[in-house]
């Protein structure tokens, strides 16, 4: 008797690990954390302009949002980093009408070399000043026709490598060229990836977390198929925003046994969304696996003034007063956390981070991109392809040749 299958399993977590060291030799994110950043730091140093544009969209701006926009307040950077990423004409107008052009320096990025919205924006952008080797600078794949632009104007190109993918290339010059001009500590970025790699490639504490996570969702994957990260804080926001795009664009796949898999993400903030979807999460379907996202120390003292003279008797809650804003927060968090333990049959978990800096940021995002690839693995999908979005790209050219034509 003989016997063949080629029928979908979840495989041993020793075959998954094998099979995300193998992935390593093909796809170039995994050893971001060690790259060689000494010419991205100097040319870096020569961009004097005050505002910095990074025109792009999804992968190319997302990650870099991300980690700006969690860092930006508690930092005085001398710059501005500004994001051109729609294509709305009065969100768009508006972006640019306040700032000084003059002022101003163009990163134009897309791994293609064709994105249709990065390109509508360049070419309106150079509407209202002239896009040159002084005010912009490429990142793109080689022989793109952004490289072959760059190249006829003499403008400074990047190269994206191939083996990397937009969504998985904040870690890259995608990001961390944009991030080192204004001033962010690009090498504590990278070690706090490189803290995360070193433990999941040597089997410790984060591979620990990463595998238990994603088998968990796998194996569940038919009874709990929505994942909900519940980030306490407004700070990672952009983080919700470029999780969706890496989650979504990874993990929503047909795999080997020609089955649809989905594990839907959605974004939340809390306290804001305690007032509104956590009602669906207690008393609604059992559909859902809750990540919550907290940070320990924020590093400020703001709180709620103690007063002595009755001027808010009307209103009451004096057991606020005197409160930080930041140990407030965590006290909701912690209440919404212990409420949906309480229920007993909602998975959720918790991931706190120490602080507002670079390392905290670092080391979550490449968090996120390993638990990506590690359940890709167990769903036996190509988590770094996205077949779906071409379709949709193929009928919008068609539209506009005929517009064209018309």
């Amino acid at each position: 008797m003989r016997y063949s299958k080629n029928f979908y399993q979840i495989r041993s977590n020793s075959e998954i690990f094998a099979k995300i060291v193998e992935d390593k030799t093909s796809v170039g994110y995994f050893d971001l954390p060690f790259q060689d950043i000494s010419e991205i730091k100097r040319y870096a140093k020569t961009i004097n302009k005050k505002n910095i544009f990074v025109v792009g969209m999804g992968g190319s701006v997302l990650g870099t949002k991300a980690i700006y926009d969690f860092l930006k307040t508690s930092n005085s950077y001398s710059k501005k980093l500004l994001f051109a990423e729609t294509l709305d004409p009065l969100q768009l107008n508006y972006c640019l009408e306040n700032v000084d052009m003059t002022d101003s320096h163009f990163l134009i990025i897309s791994k293609s070399g064709n994105t249709i919205e990065t390109i509508s924006i360049m070419k309106y952008v150079n509407n209202l000043m002239k896009l040159e080797k002084n005010n912009c600078t490429i990142i793109s794949e080689v022989e793109t026709n952004l490289h072959r632009f760059a190249l006829n104007n003499e403008i400074k190109f990047f190269e994206i490598d191939r083996n990397i993918g937009g969504r998985f290339s904040v870690f890259s010059v995608v990001g961390i060229l944009p991030l080192a001009i204004i001033g962010i500590n690009v090498e504590n970025l990278l070690k706090g990836c490189a803290t995360v790699y070193d433990s999941f490639f040597n089997m410790g504490g984060y591979y620990q977390q990463i595998a238990r996570k994603a088998r968990f969702m796998v194996e569940n994957k038919h009874r709990f198929n929505i994942n909900a990260v519940f980030s306490y804080s407004t700070l990672l926001e952009s983080f919700n925003h470029w999780y969706i795009q890496l989650w979504a664009e990874s993990l929503g796949k047909i795999n080997i046994n020609g089955t649809r898999q989905a594990l839907t993400p959605i974004s939340l903030i809390g306290p804001k969304d305690q007032h509104s979807f956590l009602q669906l999460i207690m008393d609604g379907v059992r559909d859902k696996t809750i990540t919550f996202i907290k940070i320990r120390n924020f590093k400020s003292d703001l709180s709620i003034p103690k007063y002595k003279n009755n001027e808010f008797v009307e209103v009451g809650m004096d057991y606020v007063e005197g409160i930080t804003m930041s140990k407030l927060l965590n006290l909701q968090a912690d209440s919404t956390i212990e409420a949906i333990k309480n229920e007993k049959d909602i998975p959720c978990d918790v991931i706190e981070l120490d602080e507002v800096n670079e390392l905290s940021i670092g080391k979550l995002m490449f968090t996120y991109q390993l638990l990506v690839s590690t359940i890709g693995a167990f769903l036996q999908i190509d988590t770094y392809n996205q077949p779906g979005v071409e379709m949709s790209k193929k009928i919008l050219h068609s539209k506009l040749i005929e517009n064209e034509q018309s």
